[in-house]
């Protein structure tokens, strides 16, 4: 199980990342826009980076929706490895059987 304030964290930079994602994506559609003039995309560029860092989506890591594990995470299922294994053995991931050869 992960610490509290390390998935309380995560929280946290989700919610930001979409308050912000409107915002983030019309001014990285001006620094795309060739048709944009140079004034332009430096002002945008300023806006765009006095945007909270927690607003770019790259700062986001997948975590186990039960447990906030990091790594071992699968995301079809948004599970981690042990929680996932845990929930096919119970029967409660439809299809999902454990592989025998």
């Amino acid at each position: 199980m992960a610490k509290t304030s390390v998935v309380e964290r995560a929280a946290r930079r989700v919610r930001t990342v979409r308050r912000y994602a409107v915002r983030r994506a019309e001014l990285k559609g001006i620094l795309r826009d060739p048709g944009v003039s140079q004034e332009e995309k430096d002002s945008a560029r300023i806006r765009l980076q006095k945007l909270p860092r927690n607003a770019s989506p790259v700062r986001l890591r997948n975590r186990c929706s039960l447990t906030g594990r990091p790594h071992g995470y699968y995301r079809k299922f948004g599970l981690g490895r042990n929680k996932l294994r845990e929930a096919a053995m119970r029967g409660d991931i439809p299809g999902l059987v454990k592989s025998s050869w």
